[in-house]
């Protein structure tokens, strides 16, 4: 599994100090690349269905709350990590956290991008692509401006990625602190910073929103071969 995959590595880079460490974020930056596709996300008419009388705020809303709560457990789980009394496990828990947190997100981004009638064009792949440079830019994708779309997973992407999943260690270290471990700290943490997410790319998509009744039929949504089952980045379910 990947997580048993970055566990070990973040376990080999914890010794191997500060190269170690540069090479684990390169690990974490390529499974999350690899993940992205297999992550299943729900169209627009799947979500009526399983929300029906709900408009795209209301609709948004309950993707948002759902997400916030899914990390909120992934955040709970390494905070109460962090006060056992060894503390080298806490490297392959963070590590852990990280790709689990980023799946959950990616999903979030793809349903609020089916939610403001903003799909971008292209198969499974590209589509994951412009997901992957939203969630790691923070932004909504401008469907309506494709040569702003970044498909290619080059240079700079992988670049934007790194320092996102850079930011989210460094904001996470606190959690460390004698003072501040424990699993209310790694919920609330998880939880303000997917809402936080979310707020940006609404307030992006907001501005390019398609109405639903001015959409053109889309088809559904091709799932993933392998997609991936969220239970097994969170515990709590949500949908």
């Amino acid at each position: 599994m990947i997580r048993d995959k970055t566990w070990q590595l973040a376990r080999e880079g914890a010794r191997m100090g500060g190269s170690g460490a540069r090479a684990g974020l390169a690990y974490l930056t390529d499974r999350i690349i690899e993940i992205a596709p297999r992550v299943p996300v729900r169209d627009l008419a799947t979500l009526r269905r399983q929300f029906p009388g709900l408009g795209p705020e209301q609709l948004a809303d309950k993707l948002v709350a759902g997400a916030a709560g899914a990390t909120s457990a992934v955040g709970a789980g390494v905070g109460a990590a962090a006060m056992l009394p060894v503390p080298p496990a806490m490297p392959a828990e963070l590590a852990a956290e990280i790709t689990g947190v980023a799946a959950i997100e990616l999903k979030l981004v793809a349903e609020l991008h089916e939610v403001y009638g903003l799909r971008p064009p292209g198969n499974l792949m590209a589509r994951s692509t412009a997901y992957l440079s939203s969630w790691s830019g923070e932004r909504g994708v401008d469907v309506m401006k494709p040569s702003t779309i970044n498909t290619a997973l080059g240079g700079q992407m992988k670049r934007e990625l790194r320092q996102q999943i850079m930011k989210r260690m460094v904001r996470d270290l606190p959690s460390l602190m004698p003072f501040m471990v424990g699993a209310a700290v790694g919920a609330v943490m998880n939880r303000r910073d997917t809402k936080k997410l979310a707020s940006r790319i609404r307030a992006d998509l907001r501005k390019m929103q398609v109405p639903w009744d001015r959409l053109t039929e889309l088809p559904p949504l091709e799932k993933p071969a392998d997609a991936l089952r969220m239970g097994e980045i969170a515990e709590e379910q949500w949908d």
